[in-house]
């Protein structure tokens, strides 16, 4: 995605400096190559060789690296080879130096000599950030053009809880990926992708579960994520491996391990796909030690497990997409319709098991998008990426912008 892009980091004096460490990590994983540039203030927080490691560049902090041969380093030239600057975190100290071109180390020198485009991340503690004199250097850089990454809310070094925490990487880099790829339809966009079966555990060996070997929901979340969105992957027992820097891997057992994990993320996410086979029922207790077999009959008592795509229908917002799949035998069109409705979906994603070369653990599906009104769009046999993209080309169609 970023693939030839020369990004230029700077860091400043600042606790959240632990922060751009993994920033970088994340960008030279999507295909950048990166330099730092650390402020006077920055080497007091984390060393040069970290930094050195992750970007797999020199890193620089001054204009003599050595000052025993007093070899030059130009910040001319470093400003200059930058596609895109960015600086993070960024302290009040550094926000108020840019507004009035004070140039007092290397850092400074750097950036007044950027011509790229410069994004910015503040950090600090709360009240300094709500300062006025803070928010009227943050607007001053704003009307140069410089893009404001604002921070978070949350807990601060101080022990305060306020605004002032530095925007996770993950986000800062979907930033920056939306400002190299506009066209991507969903940049910006976060996504949770449900996929694999569930276990529900009989005792410690044995276990109910379903033949749902995940392909289909890891081909949504690769096509989601080729389309610019970052991905929650909430995946039951598969093997099956998905790399990606703005992908997010969370592996679960159970239907409850699966719902909490759904539940922690659904609120931040602009989609969801409910592609998991999930169990519908779960033994009501659970030996603690493998059952012995001796009587010709065994019977499980058995409880429903939490209908997760109806719990999360009920918290859906007005702007969030949410996609179910409706696995049928019998009825097929019927029991897919019916699930749309009670559990809020947006369309639903018929496959049947009648059909040869649709179903679990095949490289095809063969789908059927139903929305409410009963209107429906039938799709011939083809391979689960494709099926994927058609999927993701109607989440795209659907999306509030």
């Amino acid at each position: 995605m970023l693939s030839g892009k020369k990004i230029l980091v700077g860091v400043t004096g600042s606790i959240a400096a632990y922060k751009s460490v993994y920033l970088i990590r994340l960008l030279v994983q999507a295909g950048a190559e990166v330099k730092v540039v650390l402020s006077p203030g920055a080497l007091g927080f984390i060393t040069p060789l970290t930094f050195s490691t992750v970007s797999k560049n020199p890193v620089h902090s001054d204009f003599t690296e050595n000052k025993d041969n007093g070899v030059w380093t130009s910040h001319v030239d470093l400003a200059l080879w930058a596609d895109l600057m960015i600086l993070a975190p960024l302290s009040a100290n550094t926000i108020s130096k840019m507004t009035t071109g004070q140039c007092d180390n290397f850092l400074m020198a750097v950036y007044m000599s950027a011509r790229c485009p410069v994004m910015l991340a503040p950090a600090m503690d709360h009240d300094m950030y709500l300062h006025p004199a803070t928010q009227e250097n943050i607007s001053k850089l704003r009307s140069f053009g410089h893009q404001i990454v604002e921070p978070t809310h949350g807990e601060l070094a101080s022990g305060l809880v306020g605004k002032g925490r530095m925007t996770e990487p993950e986000e800062i880099l979907d930033l920056v990926i939306a400002h190299f790829n506009p066209a991507l339809p969903l940049a910006g966009k976060v996504a949770l992708v449900t996929a694999g079966p569930t276990y529900e555990m009989i005792d410690p060996v044995r276990f109910i579960g379903n033949f749902s070997s995940g392909k289909m929901g890891f081909a949504i979340a690769s096509e989601l994520l080729a389309k610019g969105a970052r991905v929650f992957l909430v995946c039951g027992p598969v093997n099956l491996s998905l790399n990606h820097p703005k992908l997010k891997r969370i592996d679960v057992r159970s239907a409850s391990e699966m719902y909490d994990a759904c539940k922690a993320v659904f609120n931040e996410c602009d989609i969801a796909v409910m592609s998991a086979a999930v169990a519908d029922y779960r033994p009501l207790h659970i030996a603690n030690e493998k059952v012995k077999k001796k009587d010709q009959l065994w019977a499980i008592e058995m409880e429903k497990t939490i209908d997760i795509a109806a719990a999360l229908g009920n918290e859906k917002k007005e702007n969030q997409i949410f996609i179910g799949f409706a696995l049928e035998t019998e009825n097929e069109f019927s029991n897919a319709a019916e699930k749309l409705i009670k559990k809020n979906f947006d369309f639903v994603v018929l496959n049947s098991l009648r059909d040869e070369g649709a179903g679990f653990g095949t490289d095809t599906n063969k789908i059927t998008l139903i929305w409410p009104g009963n209107k429906k769009l039938d799709f011939g046999l083809k391979p689960k990426s494709k099926v994927a993209e058609d999927i993701v080309n109607e989440i795209v169609r659907h999306i509030p912008s």
